[in-house]
């Protein structure tokens, strides 16, 4: 049981001491942010402050909060230290939920905002910046949570539970792991919106509706279609969402504004879909799907018995 402790202790110390010199190291580059950037631009007003709020969010928030966890660390006071950090974690959550509109604001900036562009470009030059760019370090806060959530995991995982800063080190993983679900929550919905829309803009004219609330984008790739009578095989694009399947064909390579283009051929709705694996059961030469839809049947084959196997289990899923 001594041992056991001893070796707890050993590689509690090692986490804490490291989760204190990474502290440091994020201060440092987020203290660059606010002193070459929001506080000069605060005062010689280069940027509305609307502007200025929506790009830096409450990166000084995060700032001030981080500072005082280190100052803790620093003392050895750990338990503390997480509690009074943890009060101040919903800043994460708010600055994910502002960091799109950050990036585009400060697109937007850089391209009309002339003093903007030429500050920017010198602060960038500085020795301290290291060749970094004010568009690698806003992203910061976001990956330093992720190393929170792992931090505080190994502490907590060699802490007796028997210590009074146990406790306090299971509640800050709790916390930080809920808000690191909510920042990835953000992520994945603004992922899925960015697929939405690539998709919308592939297809030709606005009949089809893919940006659709509720709908997430799950995978697309070619497949034949193999007609019911004795015809050739025909190849289409698909595109499978949550609740709809999309067959598509390319426009004609010559065509002036659509060459790139796809032609919506068919919209499935998934919900009185069935899905059968026809072949494809065995290691061989790719496989074929069968599709039931109240009117109508769609058979499916890809010459890539891997490939079969992903659409099964993608439209199987989805079906559920």
């Amino acid at each position: 049981v001594e041992e056991q402790r001893a070796r707890w202790e050993r590689k509690r110390s090692r986490t804490a001491k490291e989760l204190l010199e990474t502290e440091h190291k994020y201060l440092e580059q987020l203290d660059l942010v606010i002193t070459f950037f929001v506080t000069i631009l605060k005062a010689k007003g280069t940027l509305k402050p609307a502007v200025l709020e929506t790009i830096f969010g409450p990166l000084e928030s995060i700032y001030l909060a981080s500072h005082v966890l280190s100052l803790h660390l620093e003392r050895g006071n750990l338990g503390p230290g997480l509690e009074k950090f943890c009060q101040n974690l919903e800043l994460y959550g708010h600055y994910a939920e502002n960091l799109e509109q950050a990036n585009k604001t400060l697109t937007e900036q850089l391209g009309k905002n002339k003093a903007f562009r030429r500050f920017k470009k010198l602060q960038e030059t500085r020795p301290q910046f290291q060749g970094k760019k004010l568009e690698d370090l806003l992203p910061l806060p976001l990956q330093r949570l992720h190393q929170y959530k792992h931090f505080l995991r190994d502490l907590l995982e060699n802490t007796s539970p028997d210590s009074a800063e146990y406790q306090k080190l299971a509640k800050a993983v709790k916390s930080v792991s809920e808000v690191s679900r909510w920042v990835q929550d953000i992520i994945r919905k603004r992922e899925n919106s960015l697929q939405l829309l690539r998709v919308q803009k592939l297809l030709k004219g606005q009949k089809t509706q893919v940006l659709t609330p509720g709908r997430w984008y799950i995978r697309e790739g070619w497949l034949f279609v193999v007609p019911s009578k004795g015809e050739e095989l025909k190849r289409r694009m698909f595109f499978l969402f949550s609740d709809i399947f999309i067959e598509t064909k390319p426009c004609h390579p010559l065509h002036l504004l659509n060459s790139n283009k796809l032609v919506c051929q068919a919209v499935y709705p998934l919900h009185q879909c069935i899905v059968d694996k026809v072949f494809g059961h065995t290691q061989g030469q790719g496989g074929l799907l069968s599709l039931a839809f109240p009117h109508k049947t769609l058979l499916l084959m890809s010459s890539d018995q891997q490939d079969i196997n992903d659409w099964y289990r993608s439209l199987s899923a989805a079906v559920r």
